[in-house]
């Protein structure tokens, strides 16, 4: 039976899709952003047993190899994935397409939808894909939090069983895009163009970074010529709060003014991309 490694999944959640929504996030991502938010959903625990021992609630236990982790003992004080040197986590849970059914089950009544993400959920398309059918049959619609890593245009059955994709779109200049995520931009722009023809890109997300001024612009600038009015633009405001210290000295520690971001906001707007909004 197919399995995935599921590092959370939230009941109810407003900001990862249209209305309500159970938002189930993958563990595993080829990206290494420099600012990213969750980096324990970047790799598969590599068992090394560091975090066993600083667990205050003794809820981890290393056997014959591998590290266990008892949900029931867990209080959830995030001390391993603090101390992780591999930017993993313990707290993953390897689940069926029934397991995570379940769960959806119980907030059927008062969801419009399920959205996929993590890490990177893509990775595991085919689990997605018996995922998607099972929602669907309960009238649930179903969305790809994506950061473009995946080739769609391979993957067609996936897409006929989904709602529509959550594109990130990070950068368009390969080395600035490079440089923050470790992987090149071309695939995520080949997507772009893509999910648009098949009509299945539900938004576009780009961060906008503080000093940045020539890469936002030429970014903002790309994705708003080609998306048009034809889905949602999401300019988000770059915040170090949770990014990786060794990171923040290459980004800084200054929150993107709400200002500014409006400018970029503005500048979409101006190029035809009515949905562009800032958060």
């Amino acid at each position: 039976m197919r399995k995935a490694p599921v590092n959370k999944i939230i009941p109810f959640s407003n900001v990862d899709g249209p209305g309500n929504r159970t938002s189930i996030f993958f563990q595993g991502c080829p990206f290494n952003c420099l600012f990213c938010h969750n980096p324990e959903t970047i790799h598969l625990c590599a068992n090394c047993g560091k975090c066993v021992s600083s667990c205050p609630a003794g809820a981890l236990s290393l056997s014959h190899g591998q590290v266990r982790w008892d949900p029931a003992s867990c209080i959830q004080c995030d001390t391993c994935i603090r101390i992780c040197p591999h930017d993993a986590s313990p707290r993953v849970t390897f689940m069926t397409v029934e397991e995570v059914m379940t769960q959806i089950r119980r907030s059927r009544p008062y969801i419009n939808g399920i959205t996929t993400s993590g890490g990177e959920c893509t990775l595991y398309h085919e689990f997605l894909r018996e995922l998607f059918l099972e929602t669907k049959a309960l009238g649930l619609t179903a969305l790809i939090d994506s950061n473009g890593s995946l080739d769609f245009s391979r993957y067609p059955d996936l897409l006929a069983v989904s709602d529509g994709v959550m594109l990130d779109v990070k950068a368009v200049r390969s080395e600035w895009h490079q440089e923050l995520t470790s992987f090149p931009a071309e695939p995520v722009l080949r997507n772009l163009d893509f999910l648009l023809t098949c009509g299945k890109l539900q938004e576009v997300r780009t961060l906008i970074f503080p000093g940045r001024d020539l890469e936002n612009e030429e970014t903002v600038r790309y994705v708003a010529g080609h998306i048009g009015d034809r889905c949602a633009y999401k300019i988000i405001r770059y915040r170090p709060f949770g990014v990786r210290e060794r990171f923040q000295q290459i980004l800084g520690d200054e929150t993107t003014d709400a200002a500014y971001a409006e400018t970029y906001a503005e500048l979409a707007r101006s190029l035809g991309a009515a949905g562009a909004y800032v958060v």
